[in-house]
């Protein structure tokens, strides 16, 4: 939503395991909210402390709300959850859509939707990052299928 806390992680990790496997060159990653409430702002320091206990630097992140033009840019979008879908899916064309899915998708997780950690404790941190290593490596894996 903000681009504070999940998304930041996200794109961190992903960055991270990309960049491992050597195909960060052929890719671009970016994160961003469906709402400016923090446009400007570095990821939330819970969640920087959480990436960084498991090597992953989020320092460069800054928060920036999606645009019109990233349904141009990117041939994939993930949202975190149904609600940040929904928000995507109202703020495109329909011929956009199909770009359109939920990160855990690609996870093997049983859940469907990365939780907010905002309101919650250091626990909810370390779940996210659980469920957002889980689905960059499949994610990974599967664009490595299509390069």
């Amino acid at each position: 939503m903000g681009n504070i806390c999940r998304s930041p992680t996200a794109e961190g990790v992903f960055r991270h395991l990309a960049t491992d496997a050597g195909l960060i060159e052929s890719l671009t990653v970016d994160s961003a909210g469906t709402h400016a409430y923090h446009v400007g702002e570095p990821p939330d320091r819970r969640s920087q402390a959480a990436a960084a206990r498991r090597g992953y630097s989020l320092d460069s992140i800054r928060a920036r709300r999606v645009s019109e033009a990233d349904f141009e840019r990117f041939d994939l979008i993930l949202a975190m959850d149904r609600l940040n879908l929904e928000t995507l899916r109202a703020g495109s064309d329909a011929a956009q859509h199909a770009k359109l899915k939920l990160f855990l998708d690609y996870g093997s997780s049983s859940e469907s939707e990365v939780p907010d950690p905002y309101y919650g404790g250091a626990t909810g941190f370390e779940r996210v990052l659980d469920l957002i290593e889980d689905a960059s490596k499949s994610l990974l894996t599967e664009i490595r299928r299509g390069l």
